[in-house]
């Protein structure tokens, strides 16, 4: 396992350093911030002030060699429109996205894998074609209208909801969390609702996939023979040869949703990374889109990291595999 991870990180490592790279030039050759930042009526002198401030001064590779400095520093440069330090103010929104994300995942886990295991293991019955429709239309329906029918049908015509915002928080070791709040956990409920539809979509149809295989095994015909209990025939030996792919899709998903809620962000006015990154590529606010591309990366780096020593242990075949 030792050796597994440390190949595992040595892959991290190189991934990063190479996405780093990616970033930089290539919103570098992007437009050019300073025709938004400075006003068109400054002097020419004013305008080169700024310029030099903002470091726009320098050729492209000292501009680099500087951002890499400060990246292994954990330093990621200063907001040309915020003048806060990026990294500080993309971690100011993360725990909004976070919630949304952790939350609608943790919903499309609960409801998804025994719906689709229940489609599986009795695929020609009613309610399990029930069941597979259902997961069509989750798939099939645009995200933003998914959150405007939610909006319409909990917060305008039955009013349990509200529409929008992240309501009342707690600070917990500084970090303000909604979920503790029963106000911002109302909040939450319908956004994190709208990011778990095409997440519970996707697991049904993977766990029903998976379990329609397995039931089918030797081993599971077996244990059937052997005289052990539905329940656990379907809890042991089932569930845990399904999980490999669902987990591996579930890391995936989850930076999906960490890094790409940008559309459940703006329909429901929840204040996380995703609208501070529409707002940044506006206005080629560099440093902020550069930390926020840099934390997605790092983010889906660890995810699949994680992903993976979760798959070693659910199949210790892929440690004997890797290392040969």
């Amino acid at each position: 396992m030792l050796a597994y991870l440390i190949r595992r990180l040595s892959q991290a490592i190189l991934v990063m350093a190479v996405m780093a790279t990616i970033v930089f030039f290539g919103l570098y050759a992007v437009g050019n911030p300073v025709d938004l930042l400075i006003n068109p009526e400054a002097s020419l002198a004013e305008q080169e002030a700024t310029i030099a401030r903002l470091g726009l001064d320098k050729p492209v590779h000292i501009q680099f060699g500087y951002f890499l400095s400060g990246l292994v520093q954990g330093d990621l440069g200063t907001s040309f429109v915020h003048n806060r330090p990026a990294l500080e103010l993309i971690l100011s929104r993360l725990p909004a996205t976070l919630e949304l994300a952790f939350l609608g995942i943790l919903i499309a886990i609960v409801f998804g894998i025994p719906l689709g295991m229940i489609a599986g293991l009795r695929p020609n019955a009613p309610y399990s074609k029930l069941i597979m429709a259902g997961s069509v239309v989750g798939f099939s329906t645009p995200n933003f209208w998914q959150g405007l029918m939610l909006i319409m049908l909990f917060a305008v015509f039955l009013g349990w909801l509200p529409a929008g915002g992240r309501g009342d928080t707690v600070d917990v070791f500084g970090i303000p969390l909604s979920f503790l709040t029963l106000d911002g956990l109302g909040h939450l409920i319908l956004p994190a609702l709208n990011v778990a539809i095409f997440k519970m979509a996707l697991i049904i149809r993977l766990t029903r996939a998976g379990t329609s295989e397995v039931a089918l095994q030797d081993y599971v015909k077996y244990a059937r023979a052997r005289g052990l209990s539905p329940t656990r025939v379907v809890g042991v030996h089932v569930l845990k040869n399904i999980l490999i792919p669902v987990v591996t899709v579930l890391g995936l998903e989850t930076g999906n949703v960490i890094a790409f809620a940008v559309v459940t962000e703006t329909v429901f006015a929840w204040p996380g990374i995703g609208k501070l990154l529409i707002d940044s590529i506006g206005l080629l606010d560099r440093p902020v889109v550069v930390a926020y591309l840099m934390l997605t990366v790092f983010l889906f780096v660890m995810i699949n990291l994680i992903v993976d020593i979760l798959y070693s242990i659910l199949d210790p075949r892929v440690r004997i595999k890797g290392g040969r």
